[in-house]
């Protein structure tokens, strides 16, 4: 049921707004679709019925940002042209449930199918060209799968998708724009939406190809796995869900299996290194942030031999855990091992790792370059061994 009393707020937020810019100013999209669906919004988008030199004129401090859309930016938000009347400007946005504006009278205005879809919790395009006008409303729609589980989509949607992904527009997309999409569903409820819709909709050419192709390669030998490499991916990603680094790494862990020789399968020997680079790779057409590539080169590399932590002997545990500290992400690592194996290692391996952490070189052996490496490593292997003959 939608929930109608919160608008309120957003009416006074669009009247302040109003007072601000000296222009009529709206709420529009996904605040008003949260606040109608019981949710606090987080993020608020602004239009303003007025033309741009008016606005510009009453608001000397502001500038205009938008290239490919005409966006002006005052006081550190956003604000976008009502050109042709509000029913024509909805009609232009991706989604029905994001075809909503509140003004400073409270008044709603909605796409005709807006409330409809909202009430039956499914994704339709706002018009028959909307994916076709911006080709990243396929990747938004994508996120907001992932942050709103309980939506379907619309078949109109998924038409939508195979239409721009066989027209070849998904390759005009900036990575920085498929990046800031993707970065929000990896923090979503749901992050696993990000890859299957897409998947449905014939979207994961040309940005996620890796995927595309673990859909077909058997995840491994029974009775380990019964699945595809992708469902492995994507049952993984959910586990890890809540972090979204550990998501990335859950996404990045397993794909060095997608270039297995066709003779092997279903054994995926060396899968860890080729991964390594597959995932790094990954990363930069993505243009991700630096310690996301580190953490997916590092899940694909390590997590096999993490994996069997308490068969490992000393040296190969200490060498394992510091490789994985030096990196700053030992909690996610070890969280995904965790989801990967479905055993627990996490306690094990941190209080092993607390262990050497504690252990410092003496003075006499500082400052020797190599040889005093070698030294400290030899004496946090000496105290996980004693430390396992006091267990």
């Amino acid at each position: 049921m939608l929930v109608k009393k919160p608008l309120e707020s957003l009416a006074r937020y669009s009247a302040s707004k109003t007072q601000l810019c000296g222009v009529p100013v709206l709420v529009v999209g996904g605040a008003v679709r949260d606040s109608l669906l019981g949710k606090a919004p987080h993020e608020y988008d602004f239009a303003f019925a007025a033309d741009e030199e008016t606005f510009l004129q009453r608001n000397p401090q502001a500038r205009k940002v938008g290239k490919s859309v005409s966006v002006i930016l005052l006081k550190g938000q956003e604000y976008m042209p009502i050109t042709q009347g509000i029913e024509a400007d909805l009609r232009r946005r991706d989604l029905t449930v994001n075809a909503l504006a509140v003004d400073a009278g409270g008044t709603l205005f909605a796409h005709p199918d807006a409330l409809a879809d909202l009430e039956a919790h499914v994704f339709r395009p706002a018009s028959p060209e909307s994916f076709r006008q911006d080709p990243v409303r396929v990747f938004r729609l994508a996120r907001l799968c992932c942050e709103w589980p309980e939506f379907q989509l619309h078949p109109e949607a998924i038409a939508q998708m195979r239409d721009v992904a066989g027209q070849g527009l998904l390759k005009t997309v900036l990575p920085e724009r498929v990046c800031k999409e993707l970065m929000k569903a990896l923090a979503a409820p749901k992050p696993s939406r990000w890859l299957e819709t897409l998947r449905e909709g014939n979207c994961l050419i040309p940005w996620f190809s890796e995927l595309e192709r673990a859909l077909t390669i058997p995840a491994g030998p029974a009775p380990f796995h019964s699945e595809s490499v992708y469902q492995h991916l994507v049952e993984i990603m959910d586990r890890m869900s809540g972090d979204p680094i550990g998501v990335w790494m859950a996404l990045c862990h397993d794909i060095g299996k997608i270039v297995s020789p066709s003779e092997m399968l279903p054994h995926h020997y060396g899968h860890e290194h080729a991964g390594a680079g597959i995932a790094v790779e990954l990363a930069e057409r993505l243009d991700m942030p630096t310690h996301f590539r580190k953490a997916g080169e590092l899940a694909a590399e390590l997590h096999m031999k993490a994996g069997i932590y308490p068969t490992l002997r000393n040296g190969t545990r200490c060498d394992l855990l510091m490789a994985v500290h030096r990196t700053g992400l030992d909690t996610p690592f070890w969280k995904l091992v965790e989801a990967d194996g479905n055993r627990p290692l996490m306690a094990e391996a941190m209080h092993d790792l607390d262990v050497i952490l504690h252990i410092s070189l003496p003075d006499r052996w500082k400052d020797k370059g190599m040889e005093s490496g070698a030294r400290l490593r030899e004496l946090r292997c000496q105290a996980l061994r004693k430390h396992k003959v006091k267990l």
